[in-house]
């Protein structure tokens, strides 16, 4: 067994949630592309010893993946990522070719001009849904002509089989070049409770998740902006891992250098009396009637955790869970706890940034448990990493879209401006 880091490229990166899972399986995911320059200067905050590419995937190559980076020669191992699918046209022509579509048809074409060894494409569980599994065997087929296999027994995979603390389920297509073992979906890990003698940690609640944060509504400088140094309570087991007050034996990812006093990512939300007084009679568990927000159990999981709409479909903001305790909504910073993200792992300042940032990722300990099934196919022996890295200037996080898009030298329109209803009704 070959005692090494491999080298992955992340597309459709976003925040990094895939690319951090991968990087605590043991990989060097040395590029990421992503199209959002917000996303981009967020990304490259939490990774700033890879690169970070702020690019459309309908615009880049292959080889302009591996010349931006350190990538160059290497050959790459697992290439990963999940492309929007935005319509299946199913009247007499391939979806492949359908302009909504080309996303998809964008990431097979990178797959085939990086040639990795393996690749994972991550999507919606409605792709597997009537008439919809015709989208999928074509791109099963393209793979097949252009000498890869794919594992046509695909799997929806819910994160809260995974160690997180949230109802969430996202497909993933495995795949590899012929002639290589196909990978293994992991298995549930709070379907046992010991394995060769070793415990097994069941999925952590939402009380285990944030009982340890500090009460935001204590400390007026939330008010203002989204850190404070505060007093955390006691940790549960899960939250030590992402608090980094314990040795977690298969986490191969790259320690940060940051405080642990330091509470980021909890700008408060001024919520009228109105709405807290109705926040304060909803049972636990059950969704309150105006807002339709759920109001967390504590001893549950979390609902899915949604993005919203981005600016360019009207910037819409996804309903946010009500916290168990306190009557008001949860923070962008215990929406990171209740997604696997450790502490150390920073968000851009605004709520609504944050919260899509979030929303749009994959839970980082979701992507580890398959990253680590591509691991073990490769018959690599990840190296622990010893070197502690500084994260980058936290500046980036407050960039507005103009300065992030010229902090890359990009369009601010690059996503498009965002459609106002008042735009709507012109048109129409």
């Amino acid at each position: 067994m070959n005692k090494k880091r491999p080298i992955a490229v992340d597309l459709f990166a976003g925040v990094g949630g895939m690319t951090l899972g991968f990087e605590q399986a043991g990989f060097d995911v040395l590029s990421s592309v992503e199209i959002d320059p917000i996303h981009c200067v967020t990304h490259h905050y939490n990774f700033p010893f890879w690169t970070t590419i702020c690019a459309s995937v309908t615009k880049i190559t292959g080889n302009e993946i591996r010349e931006l980076s350190t990538i160059k020669n290497q050959p790459i191992d697992v290439v990963f990522g999940g492309p929007p699918c935005q319509g299946f046209s199913l009247m007499g022509k391939r979806s492949l070719d359908d302009d909504r579509n080309s996303l998809v048809k964008h990431f097979i074409r990178l797959v085939l001009e990086l040639q990795p060894k393996y690749f994972v494409m991550e999507n919606v569980p409605g792709m597997t849904i009537g008439k919809q599994q015709m989208f999928l065997q074509e791109i099963f087929a393209e793979f097949a002509q252009n000498n890869y296999q794919v594992k046509t027994d695909y799997q929806i995979l819910n994160a809260a089989n995974y160690g997180v603390p949230q109802l969430r389920e996202r497909l993933f297509i495995l795949g590899s070049k012929q002639g290589l073992i196909l990978p293994k979906y992991p298995i549930f890990i709070t379907e046992y409770t010991k394995k060769n003698d070793l415990e097994l940690p069941s999925t952590p609640t939402v009380k285990e998740a944030i009982q340890d944060l500090p009460e935001v509504n204590q400390y007026t400088e939330l008010n203002n902006r989204d850190w404070v140094l505060a007093d955390y309570k006691k940790p549960s087991n899960y939250v030590k891992n992402l608090r980094d007050i314990s040795n977690i034996i298969d986490d191969y990812s790259y320690p940060r250098n940051y405080n642990k006093q330091l509470l980021t990512s909890s700008l408060r939300t001024k919520h009228q009396q109105k709405s807290i007084d109705r926040f304060k009679k909803t049972p636990q568990g059950k969704i309150e009637s105006v807002s339709r927000f759920l109001r967390l159990h504590p001893d549950g999981f979390c609902n899915t955790l949604r993005a919203g709409t981005p600016s360019n479909r009207g910037a819409h903001t996804s309903p946010r869970p009500i916290h168990p305790f306190t009557p008001r909504c949860i923070t962008v910073r215990e929406a990171a706890r209740l997604h696997s993200y450790p502490d150390w792992f920073r968000f851009h300042v605004t709520k609504w940034h944050g919260f899509r940032q979030i929303g749009n990722s994959v839970p980082p300990l979701l992507a580890k448990a398959v990253a680590q099934e591509i691991m073990k196919v490769l018959d690599i022996l990840p190296i622990k990493p010893t070197t502690t890295y500084k994260l980058e200037s936290e500046e980036l996080l407050s960039l507005n879209m103009t300065q992030a898009a010229k902090y890359y030298n990009v369009s601010p329109d690059v996503i498009g401006k965002r459609i106002r209803k008042e735009d709507t009704r012109k048109k129409s």
